[in-house]
């Protein structure tokens, strides 16, 4: 087991999945495609999810008829996007923010199955000092 496993094994199940995802198909897919295939291989390796979360959003208290939907939340507490980009962007990156910053919730991966490598985010919101973001390829 490496560092990064057993400081977040959830995050790490996450990637690993979607390594497995872009072994198999490679890049060129729809978004779509790999959302699929993402339901089959989390389901293979028991990352629990639920996919196309609604999102609310409230200001002062008061719920906004507008909401965002996240592509999947793991394990109830980590929001996954995934793009099909050919890079990330600080685009991307501020869409997966502000779904954190709205639901609370603290972690959140970024994925991108666009480039030759599969590229992924690891962020996590609410410690300005904390705040990981880190790009990997693999």
């Amino acid at each position: 087991m490496n560092i990064v496993e057993e400081r977040d094994p959830q995050t790490y199940a996450i990637i690993g999945a979607t390594m497995e995802i872009h072994r198999q198909l490679g890049h060129g897919f729809l978004e779509a495609v790999y959302q699929e295939a993402a339901v089959i291989e989390f389901a293979l390796r028991q990352v629990l999810f639920e996919r196309e979360v609604t999102l609310p959003i409230r200001y002062r208290d008061i719920l906004l008829p507008t909401h965002y939907r996240a592509d999947f939340v793991c394990f109830s507490e980590i929001i996954v996007e995934f793009k099909a980009l050919s890079r990330l962007s600080s685009v991307e990156e501020a869409q997966l923010l502000n779904y954190l910053k709205a639901t609370g919730l603290k972690r959140g991966l970024l994925i991108n199955f666009g480039a030759s490598s599969l590229q992924y985010k690891r962020l996590v919101w609410g410690y300005e000092s904390l705040i990981h973001k880190s790009v990997q390829s693999v």
